[in-house]
């Protein structure tokens, strides 16, 4: 067995690749060595700035003979067929075929022996490859070459069991050959290295200034920078995004702690942290006695100057101080204008093509919020103040150099300007949840706005049918569908959505099409062109815009509750009632009740997430019991009677008579349906699911003694078309509580 070592050294690669990069590097060769039939479980990758490493461990130093039998076609077919066959298994003639029997025939089978090749050619083959296919986001070529590499690529070591693997990498006049050397540090140890086994080449890469593994730079940067601060009592401002930035800039990361002029705390600490992180890749530090930011930084060089750092930090502090000057100016400036007088800016700014100016939009939502303000204890004056102030930020200068900082602007400008704080809380809460971790809001205005303008934003891109598709979602219309979905949740919220999104959609679509329409007037008059879809209609569908969204939640919700640990299945048995709950089965015959696709029978009580969470827990737990189990068996039979009848198209359309019953235990359940209806609708009415399942509990015993003791398909049709109402009375029951169909299992 021997260890294989590959290093690909290149100039600087960008830090947001690096990581991914090493793990392509990982998969791909992994791929290659199982292919080959090489156990390659012992593998490592790590990623430098100027380099990425594999290694793998316990490799043969050859492959084992290998045989393999392909199966080809039948005996006497076509002799096309037999061509192809002979092509892709390398044989001359049938001749060199095996025949063998099978349970459908005779079969050609080539059997192919495969001689074991040395490790080190089978890697010379692949590595090539795998560099010209390598999966970088972005690439670029170097000379009059075509190879294509994040950075030019300048060497190439490939060690197997401490011997050069040997192979070139083509690339016009620059050809790249692998070897043994490497370079330490580009600035303190820039000297080649000559290294064949995995344990030297790690040993002296450290003495030549460079640390190999990203985790390692990392805990690094984080001890030294926490350890800098606390000797000056002050906080180091973690941030994990930052922290593995830098360790991609620095192959020995060397922290330092600079300063800056305390007349800049004068700026918030959002923008203070932003101007150090955005432009200088500086960590902010905190001072533990005010909660507020210190007037210190810390910085992370590549280098160990003779000096100790004072040269490089005096520039440092200099760019900084250029930095932080800019932002005072800019927050000064914008606090000379109110935010109302930056809201009406934004009649200038277009939102989207076919939805209007950034200030149609404030409108919508300013609406909305206000409609919305009664139903989540907010006042409603206050919450629409604060919807039509949240976007005035955006034309502010502050916003325009920080766009990461806006509503978080617009509230300090709003306590500048004195604005009640729940009001400017509300403008710098409503963008929230930003993604996944991130609190969602939980002050009455700030729930209000926050849903406000992600319903609105859904509902004006459903409107003109800009939805996503696939994987792409270029205005991450999912993540804000979440972010509605946990502001629901989490704050326990009580809310039918398909109503106040229903309006904002009409009067969204009303807008497009009239956009649409005037720049294509004249050529539709020419034309003859049928009118447009109604306003609130998407043009690709016949729904409406609320339904369509109301299922667009009803994806985003069953991811949700997967991720939390509930099982799909579930969560679409609570989410599709195939019954609405007020029918009465006495006024409906078994084709009755059914819906066909509109919302009315899908969707009552289903945009109500808080609901739908608690009967999906009623709904677990009674599937745990006997009683759940078995009840979903008989359910389960007795639609499957009804669909095989559905099929021959012998379903009568009947009602259950209890005069035609003729064994007690059509008259048992009967009596036992009837009960857990009655019980289950009063007990969907009080929203109390666990009675609702009880009641279906009930049913376990009848139904059991029924399908033991009674024949459904009798030879007296009358008889017959009875016992099936009666199952149609069992998919009733249970649909009102949940669609088993869904149950998988």
């Amino acid at each position: 067995m021997a260890d294989l070592l590959l290093e690909l050294f290149s100039e600087e690669i960008p830090a947001r690749m690096q990581r991914r990069a090493a793990a392509d590097l990982e998969r791909l060769m992994k791929e290659r060595l199982r292919d080959a039939g090489f156990p390659a479980n012992d593998t490592t990758a790590f990623a430098t700035p100027r380099r990425l490493t594999f290694v793998a461990t316990g490799l043969p130093e050859r492959q084992e003979d290998r045989r393999e039998e392909r199966k080809g076609p039948k005996v006497g077919a076509p002799d096309k067929a037999v061509e192809g066959f002979l092509r892709s298994a390398g044989l001359s003639s049938i001749d060199e075929a095996q025949i063998q029997d099978g349970k459908k025939g005779s079969f050609y089978v080539a059997v192919i022996e495969r001689k074991g090749r040395p490790t080190a050619e089978i890697l010379a083959e692949a590595i090539p490859e795998i560099v010209r296919s390598f999966p970088w986001p972005k690439s670029m070529r170097w000379g009059n070459g075509d190879l294509r590499w994040v950075r030019p690529l300048h060497r190439v070591l490939c060690c197997f069991g401490g011997e050069v693997v040997a192979f070139t990498i083509e690339n016009g006049d620059r050809p790249i050959r692998s070897g043994d050397v490497t370079q330490g540090h580009r600035f303190m140890a820039p000297a080649e290295i000559q290294a064949r086994s995995f344990d030297g080449y790690a040993a002296k890469l450290r003495a030549a200034k460079v640390i190999l593994d990203p985790d390692e730079r990392e805990e690094r940067i984080l001890g030294e920078a926490r350890a800098l601060c606390q000797a000056q009592g002050l906080e180091l401002v973690e941030d994990k995004g930052l922290l593995a930035e830098v360790a991609g800039l620095a192959e020995w990361p060397v922290p330092r702690i600079g300063r800056f002029d305390p007349k800049f705390l004068a700026v918030p600490d959002e923008v203070l942290t932003a101007a150090m992180k955005g432009h200088q890749k500086y960590f902010s530090v905190r001072d533990p006695g005010t909660g507020r930011l210190a007037p210190r930084f810390v910085t992370v060089a590549n280098v160990e100057p003779e000096d100790g750092g004072a040269a490089m930090m005096t520039g440092y502090e200099r760019v900084l101080t250029a930095r932080l000057s800019d932002a005072l100016f800019l927050f000064e400036q914008d606090k000379k204008t109110k935010l109302e007088d930056h809201a009406e800016k934004l009649s200038g700014v277009t939102f989207f093509e076919g939805l209007g100016t950034v200030a149609d939009k404030v409108d919508r939502v300013a609406a909305l919020a206000r409609e919305i303000a009664p139903k989540v204890g907010a006042d409603p004056d206050k919450t629409e103040r604060a919807a039509r102030l949240a976007k005035a930020d955006l034309v502010t200068e502050m916003v325009g150099e920080f766009p990461e900082l806006q509503g978080v602007m617009g509230r300090y400008y709003a306590l500048e300007e004195g604005v009640e704080p729940e009001i400017a809380d509300a403008i710098r809460d409503h963008y929230k949840p930003a993604g996944q971790g991130d609190a969602v809001p939980t002050a009455p205005v700030s729930v209000a706005v926050a849903l406000a303008d992600k319903l609105a934003t859904l509902a004006m891109f459903w409107s003109i049918g800009k939805t996503p598709t696939g994987s792409s979602d270029p205005f991450a219309l999912r993540r804000m569908a979440l972010g509605v979905i946990q502001i629901v949740l989490e704050n326990g919220l009580r809310l039918s959505l398909s109503s106040p999104v229903g309006e904002v959609a009409r009067e969204a679509g009303r807008r497009g099409l009239a956009a649409r329409d005037e720049g294509s007037s004249m050529a539709s008059s020419a034309a003859g062109d049928a009118p447009s879809a109604p306003s609130g209609h998407l043009p690709h569908g016949g729904r409406t815009v609320a339904s369509d969204l109301l299922a667009f939640f009803h994806d985003r919700l069953t991811v949700y509750l997967r991720d939390q640990g509930h099982r799909y299945d579930h969560v679409a048995a609570v989410l599709a009632p195939v019954r609405e709950r007020g029918d009465q089965a006495s006024d409906r015959t078994p084709g009755e009740g059914r819906p066909a696709g509109g919302p009315a029978a899908r969707e009552a009580g289903s945009d109500d997430f808080v609901l739908v969470v608690r009967k999906l827990a009623a709904l677990e737990a009674f599937l745990k019991t006997g009683d759940g189990e078995n009840l979903t068996a008989a359910y389960k039979r007795a639609t499957n009677i009804l669909r095989a009848e559905a099929k021959k198209g012998e379903l009568p359309e009947t009602k259950t008579d209890p005069a035609l019953f003729s064994q007690d235990e059509e008259r048992a359940l009967h009596e036992a349906l009837t009960d857990a209806r009655a019980r289950s609708v009063q007990a969907l009415e009080e929203e109390d699911f666990e009675s609702a399942m009880s009641a279906l509990a009930a049913l376990r015993k009848p139904l059991d003694a029924f399908f033991d003791a009674v024949t459904v398909n009798a030879e007296d049709e009358a008889l017959r078309a009875n016992r099936l109402a009666l199952l149609d009375d069992i998919k009733e029951v249970c649909e009102r509580v949940a669609d088993f169909a869904k149950l998988e299992g």
